[in-house]
This record gives C-alpha cells, structure tokens and sequence, in this order.
C-alpha cells in the first residue's frame, strides 16, 4: 500500500498499516462524526473576530512537559476559530493522544480515545498551498475523500508532524507550527493526556 493510501479503518473492511500514512480518522459505526464529551453539545463557532485569534500562541500541557504552536489565523480563520473555542470550553483538557506513528505524525482530540469522535460537526477545508507538512506542522484530521470529497476537517482531531511530510501537502488544513517543546511532542505515546490548553498572546510565549 503506498504512503498516500487510506488506512484508517472502515470498520471491517482495512486495517491499520505501518507509518507514513494520511491523517484521517476512523469512520464512525453510524457514519455520523456525532461523539460528544461530558454530554455537552458543542456549535461550530464560525469564524471569531481578529482580536481573538490573531498573534496567539496555543500551549498544549501533557505530563512529559508544554508543547507550544502559534496558530495561523490569516490562513486558516474558521479552523483556527474553532480550535480557540474547543480549548476555551474546556473539550481538550484530559484527552489523549490515540495515536502515534515515530517519525510521522502524534494524532489526539478525539473524545472518544479511538479516533471515531469529535465535537459533533465538521469545519470546511482551508488548504492553502503556500503551508507546508514541514516537521512540526499542526493540521487537522479528516475522513477519507471517498465520503468527503470536500476535504472538510475533523471538529478536534489534529495531528502534529515528527518529520517533513510533504506527499500530505494539499490534503489537510494546516492551521499551526510548534515553536516550543518539539522534544516533548517527539516523547509522547499512545494514552498520553492532554492536561489542559491554554491560548496566550504571541509576545507573551
């Protein structure tokens, strides 16, 4: 199976192959990206006003210590909107990371630790040419083109690149770059929690 093949199970049908593979998630039982957390119902925020999500930094807290990425809220205004809302309500704090692939990619987000979840909707595609899979890179999960054809994110689901992944380019939006604790996302695990999320002012990171 080459490297820009599907791989994410569609239940029963593919299983799980080795790295180096797109970053879709699962497709739910039900085929409906429905999965809530703590029973509460979150709505896609649309797109936030500049004060909100220009020049911010996100800081991810595990165990194993801080991961930093600015976010690009000119590229990418609705995902960026979307990840600032999620993290302000609290949807990240105590999730995990579910999956990991050395030398590709950390994969989390997702409330329900299998890579089926989400806040209950999607985000429409923001894939600008000029972001790059660069080692580093924050983008979002999606599912497969054959049910999504749209290229529409995931609700939470992102990933964070452990290499240059350039065959990824166009596929995904891109909506952020670490610029702190690279060594801690290349440290983390399958199970590994996110403890919290916190959106800070870029000059003060």
């Amino acid at each position: 199976m080459q490297k820009a093949a599907i791989i994410f199970l569609i239940f029963g049908a593919l299983a799980l192959s080795g790295c180096g593979e797109p970053v879709e998630y699962n497709i739910p039982e039900n085929n409906n990206d429905t999965t809530m957390q703590n029973a509460q119902t979150y709505f896609f925020p649309g797109r936030l006003a500049d004060e909100e999500i220009k020049n911010k930094v996100v800081v991810i807290g595990t165990a194993k210590g801080d991961i930093a990425f600015e976010l690009y809220a000119d590229e990418a205004p609705l995902t960026v909107s979307n990840f600032i809302y999620l993290a302000k309500a609290g949807f990240y704090n105590d999730l995990t990371f579910h999956r990991v692939e050395p030398g590709f990619v950390v994969q989390g987000g997702d409330p329900s630790g299998n890579g089926t979840g989400g806040p209950g909707y999607t985000v429409p595609a923001e894939i600008v040419p000029t972001l790059k899979h660069v080692k580093g890179a924050v983008a979002m999960a999606r599912l497969p083109d054959q049910v999504n054809p749209e290229k529409a994110s995931s609700g939470s689901q992102f990933y964070i690149t452990l290499d240059e992944t350039s065959f990824l380019d166009g596929q995904y939006t891109i909506f952020g770059k670490v610029i702190d604790g690279m060594a801690v996302v290349e440290k983390i695990q399958i199970g590994d929690k996110i403890t919290s999320i916190k959106i800070q002012d870029k000059e003060s990171n």
